[in-house]
C-alpha cells in the first residue's frame, strides 16, 4: 500500500492530528461560533470535504481537540503527582508542566476552559452533549489531581494550611490567566518557555507556602 494511501492507519492518525491542531489554533482565534469548517480547511490547505471525511461537524471536531487536550494533559501531568517529595515540590513541578502545556499549544488550553460554557447550548445533539459531560468530569479529575497535592502539601506543612479546594481553583486561575497575555515568540525555543514556567509558577506557589 502507498504510503499516501489514506486509508492507511498512520496517514489517518497524522491527518487527524493535523485537523486538530488546525482547529485549536482558529477556535482560539475566532471563537468556536464563527468558526466555519471552511476556516480549518483553509488552515491546513485542504477542502472541505477533506474535513468531513474524518469528522461529522464542527462540533464533534471541538469536542475531538478538547479530549486531545485532556488526554495530553492528564498524560504529563498525572505521573508528577505521583513522584517523591513534599507536597510543594510536587505541585510546583505539576504547575509547571501545567504551564508549558499551555503555553506550547494555547488553542487547546482554549478549548478546553470553553467546556463548560459549550455544554449550555442547546443545539447540541444528545450525543455531543453526553460526550461533553463526561469531558467535562476529566476536567474536573484533573483539577482534583491538583486539589490532592494541594492537601498533602497542607498535611506535610510544605504549603499553608486553608482550604484546598479554594487554594487549588486560585493557583489555576493564576496559571491560566498566563494564556491572556502570552504568545510565543518566533525561534523562542522550550527552554526559554519553561524558564518563563518556573518564574510564574514559583510566583503563584509562593502565595501557598508555609
Amino acid at each position: 500500500m502507498a504510503d499516501s494511501d489514506e486509508s492507511a492507519p498512520g496517514f489517518r492518525d497524522a491527518a487527524r492530528a493535523q485537523i486538530l491542531d488546525a482547529a485549536a489554533v482558529v477556535f482560539q482565534a475566532q471563537g468556536f461560533e464563527r468558526t466555519t469548517i471552511d476556516d480549518i480547511a483553509e488552515r491546513i490547505g485542504a477542502t472541505k470535504g477533506r474535513i468531513y471525511y474524518y469528522f461529522r461537524s464542527k462540533f464533534d471536531i471541538y469536542l475531538a481537540v478538547y479530549e486531545a487536550g485532556m488526554s495530553g494533559a492528564f498524560l504529563t501531568v498525572e505521573p508528577l503527582s505521583q513522584e517523591p517529595g513534599t507536597g510543594r515540590e510536587r505541585l510546583t513541578a505539576m504547575a509547571v508542566r501545567h504551564l508549558v502545556n499551555l503555553m506550547t499549544d494555547p488553542g487547546y488550553h482554549d478549548v478546553i476552559s470553553q467546556g463548560v460554557v459549550a455544554g449550555r447550548s442547546t443545539a447540541l445533539k444528545e450525543h455531543q452533549r453526553q460526550a461533553l459531560i463526561g469531558l467535562n468530569e476529566v476536567r474536573t479529575r484533573y483539577e482534583d489531581l491538583f486539589r490532592g497535592v494541594v492537601t498533602d502539601g497542607m498535611a506535610d506543612g510544605s504549603l499553608r494550611a486553608g482550604d484546598a479546594r479554594l487554594a487549588t481553583r486560585f493557583l489555576l486561575s493564576s496559571l491560566n490567566s498566563t494564556a491572556m497575555w502570552f504568545r510565543v515568540r518566533e525561534n523562542q525555543d522550550a527552554a526559554e518557555i519553561r524558564d518563563l514556567a518556573e518564574q510564574i509558577v514559583d510566583q503563584a506557589i509562593g502565595g501557598l507556602a508555609s
